[in-house]
């Protein structure tokens, strides 16, 4: 077995097919498929499902893909720890972000640029994608941070975090809505409340869809979604204009808007810096990794202090 056949698995199983990772690794289908096909006879079970479109892991491979990454990522280790030790700082960090989270807490794209100003030698990735998938990534080590919503109190195994917003969760109608007749002045609307009404929210697998759909299901209903935009300010013109109730994290303001908490003290929207913290890290997602955790310290202090 050698660790060029393993390296060319995991890219495979990256791109989904013999086509792109060939392409990324610069060389020749044929030959990257005869490699594959030697490790696998080295190992007696077939490690790739060829049969659709797009190849997958089959249950060996399965087994096998976080070994190989773990394996590719010593050795990336060892060269970037002696590269470290000489004063050079070098790699890839991969890194994913839902959208429009962080503009007003601290400045990332800022950073990313001080980062790679001072080590040009890093290559860094920026990528967007729910929550759910980002934090399996993470937990996979397909990335090596992330900046993801939480359904739950905590992420799922082997994912450490440190928690950058925490908001209260809303609901939003049009001032001619039935709720805003029905439950008028009042500070908070009941989660049951929302029963029965469509709905306005972020898409599946973000942590704040998570939290709704766990707290109606607790509540004895299913929520009836009929509107999913990214970013909460696309949801407060869906409600605006009277096409529902939207269910989102913080207080939003607008025109002819009538807002409320969410009555229950688990209905907040919290987002978190997501790390892998069971495998290995390398060097240079472990400094950028110190600086986010910094500068989530100092704006979460700032705006305690301001509060």
């Amino acid at each position: 077995m050698e660790l060029r056949q393993l390296r060319y698995f995991v890219t495979v199983v990256e791109e989904g097919g013999f086509t792109r990772a060939a392409e990324r690794l610069h060389l020749a289908q044929p030959g990257l498929s005869a490699q594959i096909r030697r490790l696998e006879r080295e190992l007696g079970h077939p490690l790739l499902d060829r049969s659709g479109r797009a190849v997958r892991p089959t249950e060996a491979g399965e087994a096998v893909l976080p070994y190989a990454r773990a394996a590719l990522a010593a050795v990336d280790g060892v060269r970037q720890a002696v590269e470290e030790f000489t004063g050079l700082l070098r790699g890839r960090v991969a890194i994913g972000m839902v959208p429009g989270t962080l503009g007003h807490t601290m400045d990332l794209i800022g950073l990313l640029a001080a980062f790679h100003e001072e080590h040009p030698r890093v290559e860094i990735t920026l990528t967007e994608d729910t929550s759910d998938r980002m934090l399996e990534a993470v937990r996979r080590g397909e990335l090596d941070l992330a900046v993801a919503g939480l359904a739950g109190e905590e992420p799922p195994p082997g994912v450490g975090h440190q928690v950058v917003i925490d908001e209260p969760l809303s609901a939003a109608v049009a001032a001619g809505h039935e709720l805003a007749a029905a439950h008028g002045g009042r500070g908070a609307l009941p989660v049951a409340a929302l029963g029965g009404h469509p709905l306005i929210t972020l898409p599946r697998g973000t942590g704040v869809r998570g939290v709704l759909e766990r707290l109606c299901a607790q509540a004895g209903f299913r929520p009836r979604v009929a509107f999913e935009a990214a970013t909460p300010r696309a949801l407060v013109d869906l409600a605006a204009r009277g096409l529902g109730v939207a269910v989102l994290p913080g207080r939003p303001a607008g025109e002819g808007l009538r807002v409320w908490r969410v009555d229950d003290p688990r209905a907040r929207g919290r987002v978190a810096l997501a790390w892998r913290s069971d495998g290995p890290v390398s060097p240079a997602a472990r400094e950028l990794l110190g600086r986010l955790r910094t500068a989530v310290t100092q704006a979460n202090r700032s705006r305690s202090e301001s509060s």
